[in-house]
């Protein structure tokens, strides 16, 4: 991509996403996603109601008068994004092409994380790491994200979503909030490594998908060609029994990652490329928000 191009599509994200975290989000995303847990602030005198296993005694005995201990919550957490950027990104029939709604969702959680003050990093993945951007702050590594996001080239075509977990687990030693992006169309079994990483880490996957992956079009003899294996073949569309196979296919392969995710009790949402991402993720940040 020309670098005048590039520049102009970082500034639509920017702007589109930066506005979104800071209207939208700001609130709904301080309340899902709470800090690591509570750090000594003050002591203060005891009042009615106060829970007596907070009394500070030394602090009581030099006063001769009985006073707490306050906590405040740890808000700065470290956020970790694992995009998908295998070659079915490319996909798009109905509404954008995942790889654009993938780098708006990923850029909202971004600029999300740092009007809370947190850190955020990504590890891009396609069927190996690809690149890993560690977690910092600030306005400029929030650019530096958005234009790998748009303009990053995988050297593999594939997808392994346990190599990334893995990785992932094994290079970050302090617990993250994690968000796993991608259309988690995978042949690998990686319900152990999300397991593992999910008992250290706290993740929520969200799939991004376009609608024509879910069914075949009855359009007659049409070349289907699958962009990670390079593959070709003609199908028939117009047969009502292998437009069912594949529609069934699909059933069964989403069944099968719910299962993974519910086993692992990991929120999720799926969100369809001409569907609105900013009621999917509203969603799943007030029901988290509510527990």
């Amino acid at each position: 991509m020309e670098a005048n191009e590039l520049l102009k599509k970082v500034r639509k994200i920017d702007i589109k996403t930066r506005g979104l975290s800071q209207n939208i989000f700001a609130g709904e995303y301080h309340t899902a996603f709470k800090g690591r847990g509570m750090t000594f602030s003050e002591v203060r005198e005891y009042q009615y109601g106060d829970d007596v296993r907070d009394i500070d005694w030394n602090v009581t005995a030099r006063h001769n008068h009985p006073y707490v201990k306050v906590y405040e919550e740890e808000r700065e957490l470290t956020v970790m994004l694992l995009v998908d950027v295998s070659k079915s990104r490319l996909f798009g029939a109905i509404g954008e092409e995942k790889r654009e709604m993938i780098a708006e969702i990923a850029a909202t959680l971004a600029y999300s994380a740092i009007t809370n003050n947190d850190k955020i990093g990504v590890i891009f993945f396609s069927d190996k790491i690809e690149k890993f951007i560690p977690p910092k702050k600030g306005k400029k590594h929030i650019l530096l994200i958005i234009r790998e996001l748009i303009d990053f080239t995988p050297e593999s075509f594939g997808t392994d979503i346990g190599v990334a977990l893995r990785y992932f687990t094994d290079a970050l030693k302090k617990r993250c909030t994690t968000f796993l992006i991608s259309d988690f169309i995978d042949t690998h079994d990686y319900s152990k490594q999300l397991q593992i990483a999910c008992n250290k880490h706290d993740i929520i996957a969200i799939q991004v998908y376009d609608k024509r992956d879910t069914s075949l079009p009855d359009i007659g003899l049409m070349q289907m060609s699958d962009l990670e294996t390079n593959t070709t073949r003609w199908v028939n569309t117009s047969s009502k029994k292998i437009r069912q196979i594949y529609s069934k296919w699909w059933y069964e392969r989403q069944q099968a990652m719910m299962a993974i995710l519910n086993k692992c009790r990991i929120d999720h949402t799926s969100i369809a490329t001409d569907e609105d991402f900013v009621r999917s993720l509203m969603g799943l940040f007030k029901n988290r928000g509510v527990r």
